[in-house]
């Protein structure tokens, strides 16, 4: 049944003090109730694709722009660390282009335990860091991945990083030595992918 919702209009200065800093709104701002994410064994059992596991990723652009990735290329679920990821506000909603309405998000207080749950489960836990062995998705032909990827600048922590089953790299033949972790998480996605 649709809602009807009264507008209420008001100046632009105030749309400008109701959003975050930044924010592009375009003049319309709608106040709603974040979404349910769902739990995690329900994910597991009713979504096909890898799943992202974010640790300590920051920046609300690069997880809006993961999510976008995470939605083209079919990941089933993006886990992130409850108390140091933001909130889904606007800039990162932006960056998703309506990913936060195709990929279910969800917050964990200790991703090491989500790894463990997700091996227990059958996946298999790559953890991508520059140091990794050549990520080849090939090689993961026949089998559920969980992706997990770092900070922006610290990578992966100590613990995440020996929770994993293993750690890899994306190819990089040219002179950077390393991408953004959105940029890195769209290359890894897409090798899945490409050899599934």
């Amino acid at each position: 049944m649709p809602v009807r919702i009264t507008p209420n209009i008001v100046e632009r200065q105030r749309l400008d003090q109701l959003c975050e800093r930044d924010a592009v709104h375009q003049g319309v701002l709608l106040r709603v109730e974040p979404l349910t994410a769902p739990f995690l064994d329900e994910i597991l059992e009713q979504r096909e694709g890898p799943i992202l596991i974010l640790d300590q990723v920051t920046d609300p652009r690069n997880i809006g722009a993961i999510l976008r990735s995470a939605a083209a290329f079919g990941a089933a679920a993006l886990v992130v660390q409850d108390r140091n990821t933001p909130q889904e506000g606007g800039a990162l909603a932006k960056a998703a282009s309506g990913a936060l309405d195709s990929v279910p998000v969800l917050r964990e207080v200790n991703l090491s335990r989500i790894i463990a749950q997700l091996q227990n489960a059958g996946l298999w836990t790559v953890g991508l860091d520059a140091g990794g062995t050549r990520l080849d998705g090939a090689a993961f032909r026949g089998r559920r991945v969980a992706l997990v990827l770092g900070a922006e600048g610290a990578g992966l922590r100590r613990l995440t990083r020996e929770s994993c089953d293993e750690i890899a790299s994306v190819f990089m033949p040219g002179s950077m030595e390393s991408l953004n972790v959105s940029n890195a998480a769209a290359v890894a996605l897409y090798e899945l992918v490409r050899a599934g």
